[in-house]
């Protein structure tokens, strides 16, 4: 029976809500029906071609559901259970998870190049986009793409765990490192910013800038934990250096993946802080420094994949916050939408507007 999706066909072309035939899991395999899926700008990157992957695809790579049926040789999961999809499995064999950096796994897109379905119209192979997916009545994963849904978590928000709240809080928690009492400049205020600001106040930061293109933006920042708001501007640095008694931030943690932004959020951190970039920019966006100014403010600049996190790991310490209502996964989302809606949310985004959008299937 074919169920709906949402596909890509090319590089740059529109998305088409239509019929795909998934197979029944074969060994190794999990079947999900899906709860919710985050829409998230790495899902633009997918079919814009700024982060290139196998087409066309489904895409989709933050959501939970529930699982409808496994394959030969699946343990951890049965049917029924409640899960989390995990778009960047680790392998646990290559240099990088031989040194604990399961987020830089060479191996953790090896299943974007599957054939996930068949469209049901004309046969087409389909593949799944960053491995899991989501933007479907149901998937079929590989075993090592489900965790566990956390207790007391309800599916339709732990599909934001899969990757807006894990890469926010692990840009804080893990790869910049934030202190109690350290300020700290997010810039860019859709769900990954949003889960930064939410992290950094769980982390004890004294302040916490929020910066955005949209001034319509500054109620959600302050309510996930913002204590400044600042609209973007040529004088942005010049703002928040006003605001840090003319220091600059201890932290600028860069959610956008523009270079200006980029060039800003340095600009933004105090002699000797740190600069950690979460935003997924193109290969056109150039950022440039000169030696001196390196050496000068002895800065630390850093990228930061997938918040440098091990989801086996932190999930379970997302869901305790959650829990004792320190995250509010609901904070995250500005709109709730339908499958056929997802193509008007990725215009959304291409023209700067509207915030994170949620499909509940």
């Amino acid at each position: 029976m074919a169920v709906r999706a949402a596909v890509v066909p090319a590089p740059g072309s529109p998305l088409e809500i239509t019929g795909i035939d998934l197979p029944e899991p074969g060994p190794g395999r999990v079947r999900v029906r899906l709860a919710a899926a985050g829409v998230c700008h790495s899902d633009l990157s997918l079919s814009n071609g700024t982060m290139r992957v196998p087409l066309p695809a489904v895409l989709g790579h933050e959501g939970a559901g529930t699982v409808v049926a496994v394959g030969e040789g699946v343990t951890h999961v049965s049917p029924g259970d409640g899960v989390v999809l995990n778009w960047a499995p680790s392998c646990g064999t290559c240099h990088p998870c031989s040194l604990g950096e399961v987020w830089l796994c060479a191996d953790a897109l090896a299943g974007a190049a599957d054939v996930h379905a068949r469209r049901a119209d004309d046969g087409t192979d389909l593949h799944p986009g960053l491995n899991v997916a989501a933007f479907a009545e149901e998937t079929v994963v590989r075993a090592s793409c489900v965790l566990p849904a956390p207790d007391g978590v309800p599916l339709t928000d732990a599909a934001l765990l899969g990757c807006a709240v894990l890469t926010g809080y692990g840009a804080v928690h893990h790869s910049a490192k934030v202190r109690p009492g350290e300020t700290v400049a997010v810039f860019g205020v859709g769900g990954v910013g949003l889960s930064t600001v939410q992290a950094a106040r769980i982390a004890g930061a004294s302040k916490i800038v929020a910066v955005d293109v949209s001034p319509q933006k500054e109620e959600l920042a302050r309510a996930a934990g913002a204590t400044d708001y600042v609209v973007a501007s040529d004088t942005t640095a010049r703002e928040i250096r006003a605001l840090t008694g003319k220091q600059g931030v201890d932290v600028a943690v860069e959610c956008v993946g523009r270079a200006a932004t980029i060039r800003t959020a340095w600009e933004s951190t105090r002699r000797g802080g740190r600069t950690t970039v979460v935003g997924i920019g193109g290969k056109d966006q150039q950022v440039t420094f000169n030696a001196l100014e390196i050496f000068h403010w002895g800065r630390t600049l850093s990228g930061c994949v997938y918040g440098n996190s091990d989801p086996v790991r932190d999930l379970p310490v997302l869901a305790e916050h959650v829990r004792a209502g320190r995250l509010d996964l609901g904070a995250l989302v500005t709109e709730r939408i339908a499958l056929d809606g997802i193509p008007a949310a990725f215009e959304n985004m291409l023209a700067g507007k509207g915030g994170r959008a949620l499909v509940v299937f």
